[in-house]
């Protein structure tokens, strides 16, 4: 079928929309609730206008433009003075319903509302009612995400990302007209919810109606106090996103430049969270080996991803003993600096504060666990989101782009291997661990390194791995979002599950797509897959690409840990797990009988 736009021939199927058939030839249209990659419920913000004329029809019509479908012969405008002026004055809406204290908002120059202000041309804001917004809810009860709802604009993003992605639906819609606002499930704080801090509401967010805690001030404050003794550490999955942020290319390595930045800063030593997570496979892949061995817990689930852990505690905590109880990279490497580090400098471990650099929100309320404080010293003291370390950066006048490569220059906590990067990317972890688990069972090398069986998008991925002949044949899956996870869950507590080893990230494509990292315009998971194909490419340049052929891994255990499981590694490398599942204080039957005896 054959129409027009602006013009202009366009070929288009049947069931396009108007916007879909414009933005595939290159037209742009506004809009603050539609995604390139999240099917949701169109319409909510009215400011994608367009002017349609039908095929025979002598009559214009103004349209929303996602939710028209494109007929043959029609003829749509995009940018006439009458489509113009009734964008702006839908913009002038939304802004009166607004909390317009835009300086000091976490999206300043990076919202959507104010770009699409600014592309429809609105020059002033005639209307602005603070009575409307001031009376809506701010939450700041998370040690992750901070709701002000005073900046909502309902365009029903996160409740979509929440509910379908996620499968977690803690956030809800509630009133109607003016009162309408979204809210937490049960009108609980978040932190008592069923929210599991993943941050990808954050991700779809237009606005800065939901944003990451911002922890900006508390590690500035670090970095230039002479008195303490900075050490940061950054994740894999940050080094190929973070350049997004200053326009360099996607999925690029900036792995040196960030040392550098860090440097300038003023950290005192910068080390990098993949060593941590080669100390990982080796607790966690003994671990595995032992509760093969010894008929312990199976599956067992991987331990890295605090979304995923989040949500067993609070879903399933029947569960836990399944989860692995070795600690996170992140978790590990901070135990790790304020002992084995602390000694071999010769530094008071009270003096020195760790800081994280991650892609995850949930990271921040992992770190404050009280499993991870031990006499008053937390393992890792602040967490900084992928955005958040680029909005320091941009404050101090520090342009990643234009910064040369720094080495990492601390000799015992420093180097990786290949299989270290991939646990950024789903099926990572469980491919990491498949390269040692096989060589520590059958004392060979897998042939093929890349272990393809795990790789992919599918939301579950399944392989087989012979561990010769003393162990047999393992079943392993790979799981990402939450909402695929209940259902393995499910199947499992059902019994129905052959698994034996189980890696779960919460976010779609593991921390390559988690909930700190930079947005994409107009698009949820944009460059998601360019970050991952960026970590893939550093594990393939890598001259070690297993973890226990690491040589600084070997060095720890030799100098301090001794030994993978053993007494000191079980003390700092370890952790446990609650149930933290709301207790509903009536049944069902008794809500009904209560009804039943009022009425």
């Amino acid at each position: 079928m054959i129409g027009t736009i602006n013009g202009k021939d366009v070929e288009f199927s049947e069931n396009q929309t108007v916007l879909d058939v414009a933005k595939a030839n290159g037209h742009f249209i506004p809009t603050l609730c539609e995604l390139a990659d999240l099917d949701h419920a169109p319409g909510t913000c009215r400011v994608c206008l367009v002017d349609i004329k039908r095929k025979g029809d002598s009559e214009h019509h103004i349209v929303t433009s996602c939710t028209t479908p494109m007929e043959d012969g029609m003829a749509v405008l995009t940018r006439t003075p009458k489509v113009r002026k009734m964008q702006r004055l839908q913009v002038e809406l939304l802004l009166a319903d607004h909390n317009q204290e835009c300086a000091s908002c976490v999206r300043h120059g990076n919202c959507e509302l104010q770009d699409v202000a600014q592309f429809v041309g609105l020059q002033q804001n005639r209307y602005t009612y603070p009575e409307f917004y001031q009376r809506r809810s701010r939450d700041d009860s998370s040690p992750a995400i901070f709701r002000d709802m005073s900046k909502c604009i309902r365009c029903f993003r996160c409740v979509k990302v929440c509910r379908e992605i996620q499968g977690i639906d803690a956030l809800v819609i509630t009133e109607k007209g003016l009162e309408t606002e979204i809210s937490v499930r049960d009108n609980l704080p978040l932190n008592q919810s069923d929210c599991v801090s993943c941050g990808q509401c954050i991700l779809v967010c237009p606005v800065g109606a939901l944003a990451g805690r911002n922890d900006t001030e508390e590690a500035l404050d670090m970095f230039y106090d002479p008195e303490i003794f900075t050490v940061v550490q950054f994740a894999p999955a940050v080094r190929t996103a973070i350049g997004e942020e200053f326009g360099m290319a996607k999925g690029e390595n900036v792995e040196g430049r960030m040392i550098t930045a860090l440097k300038q800063l003023g950290a005192d030593v910068v080390l990098d969270t993949n060593f941590a997570a080669d100390l990982v496979i080796m607790e966690e892949g003994s671990e595995l080996l032992d509760r093969i061995k010894n008929k312990g817990v199976l599956p067992m689930f991987t331990s890295c991803c605090p979304g995923w852990v989040n949500f067993v505690e609070k879903n399933y905590p029947e569960l836990n003993p399944h989860i692995s109880t070795t600690r996170s990279p992140q978790q590990c490497l901070g135990s790790m600096a304020k002992t084995y580090l602390a000694e071999k400098m010769d530094i008071n471990p009270g003096k020195i504060r760790v800081i994280s650099i991650m892609p995850c929100t949930a990271k921040k309320g992992e770190a404050k666990r009280p499993e991870f404080e031990h006499e008053g010293l937390r393992d890792v003291d602040v967490v900084l989101s992928t955005r958040g370390f680029a909005r320091i950066l941009k404050r101090e006048g520090l342009d990643l782009a234009g910064l040369g490569d720094t080495g990492f220059d601390n000799p015992w906590m420093s180097d990786y291997s290949g299989a270290a990067v991939i646990f950024g990317n789903t099926g990572g972890v469980m491919e990491a661990a498949v390269r040692t688990v096989h060589k520590v069972v059958t004392g060979k090398e897998l042939e093929e390194v890349e272990y393809s069986g795990v790789r992919g998008e599918a939301l579950r991925r399944e392989a087989t791995v012979d561990l010769g002949p003393d162990i047999g044949p393992v079943k392993v899956a790979v799981v990402h979002t939450l909402k695929e996870a209940r259902r393995l869950v499910e199947e499992i507590k059902a019994g129905e599950s052959p698994y034996g080893f189980v890696e779960v990230m919460a976010c779609p494509g593991g921390c390559a797509g988690g909930g700190g990292q930079p947005r994409s315009k107009h698009s949820y998971q944009g460059t998601r897959l360019d970050r991952k194909q960026g970590m893939y490419t550093i594990d393939r340049k890598r001259s070690v690409r297993q973890s226990h052929n690491n040589p600084m891994i070997a060095k720890i255990y030799g100098d301090f840990l001794k030994e993978p499981l053993g007494e000191k590694s079980h003390h700092l490398l370890h952790t446990t797990y609650r149930d933290r599942k709301q207790k509903v204080s009536h049944t069902m039957d008794e809500i009904w009988r209560e009804i039943e005896d009022r009425s």
